[in-house]
């Protein structure tokens, strides 16, 4: 049998404080996809169902007990109990996380003690040049803030990630932009923005990305529903400069983000997406991404944000493919049991200790 006693939950957010309903509930089942179809819930998911199979467990019930008796007894718990069984339960035991998202949800040091775990902060790029443009009063200020910012982020942060390459491709250029043509972009982004105004512009992407690989913490690019081979120039340009890239969310693209790491030293690839939101067929898909990258440049993570469920889900999806993929090849004799275990280590969390440093 497979083990993996470790997990550490490379990129995740925090969990939302409020009680849920049963229609906010489903909405963060769903993360922005649409409404479901009619007569149907984002229950009727693969993400949905696996938290049917594996949460309501934590709480007290039966696997697949029906949505309503589940919620009914989350807020019979309370959101503070109910969230402290299922983060204890998911078996994480490191949490690293991207404080860039809004709403009420836990920062590291809350998640950290509901989770009865350790957690380190991920500071994302984008929000932190709002927020100093939000206190910055001319183009010069700015910059100079703005530099000093990622600098002073840069020590107490395991790592970067930026959603630069969803929001405007063009930031993923072979360089840097010049002085002359930053001071331009930021004069007149400044100019038309209004307080809280998110950054898209591109030229000012791509600076805030050089400054953060100059950093040489580590840098997560969120790849969306983009081809994660886009990123192939950014990943060629910053090859050797000390900077390791990690390319998050790339299903249905998972195959190209896999590829991406075997080829470039400095890339890995992020499980989370692809597990979660394939469910019952986490198992095919982990295969998928085994035949392509190097095992020393996969990551684990949960990629959850708002429900203490979706941490649950993504590390139980999780062990429970590595285990299957890598049991049927020791099985076949393919792999020796003890190589196994060596993969699924370094997997679960030893390349995540490795790429960001932990203790």
């Amino acid at each position: 049998m497979i083990e993996t006693p470790s997990l550490v939950d490379q990129h995740c957010h925090g969990v939302l404080r409020t009680e849920l309903g049963l229609g906010t509930f489903e909405a963060h089942l769903g993360r922005g996809e649409g409404p479901p179809a009619p007569g149907t819930t984002f229950f009727d998911t693969q993400t949905g169902f696996a938290v049917r199979r594996w949460c309501p467990p934590l709480l007290g019930l039966e696997p697949h007990c029906p949505p309503a008796r589940y919620l009914a007894r989350r807020r019979e718990l309370g959101v503070l109990e109910a969230g402290r069984r299922l983060l204890r339960g998911s078996g994480i035991t490191t949490y690293l996380v991207d404080t860039g998202l809004p709403g009420d949800l836990t920062g590291p040091g809350e998640l950290a003690s509901t989770g009865a775990a350790q957690a380190r902060e991920i500071v994302r790029l984008e929000l932190l040049a709002e927020q100093v443009a939000d206190t910055s009063g001319t183009v010069d200020s700015f910059l100079a803030n703005l530099a000093e910012s990622v600098h002073g982020a840069a020590h107490g942060a395991v790592a970067f990630t930026s959603v630069a390459g969803v929001r405007a491709g063009e930031a993923l250029a072979c360089e840097p932009p010049g002085p002359g043509e930053v001071r331009g972009a930021a004069g007149r982004w400044l100019a038309g923005r209004q307080v809280g105004g998110e950054l898209a512009d591109p030229v000012l992407l791509r600076h805030l990305l050089w400054i953060a690989v100059a950093s040489g913490l580590p840098l997560q690019l969120h790849t969306g529903a983009a081809d994660p081979q886009c990123f192939g120039d950014f990943a060629r340009a910053t090859a050797g400069l000390g900077t390791d890239l990690v390319l998050l969310h790339g299903y249905p693209h998972h195959r190209a983000a896999a590829h991406l790491a075997g080829v470039f030293p400095h890339v890995y690839a992020d499980l989370g997406s692809a597990l979660v939101r394939t469910g019952a067929r986490a198992t095919a898909v982990l295969a998928e991404i085994l035949e392509l990258a190097p095992f020393g440049k996969l990551l684990f993570s949960s990629g959850a944000q708002g429900l203490p469920e979706l941490h649950v889900v993504g590390a139980q999806l999780f062990r429970e493919a590595l285990g299957r993929v890598l049991g049927t090849w020791v099985a076949e004799g393919a792999w020796s049991l003890t190589d196994a275990q060596r993969v699924a280590g370094l997997i679960a969390a030893g390349n995540a200790r490795r790429v960001y440093g932990l203790d």
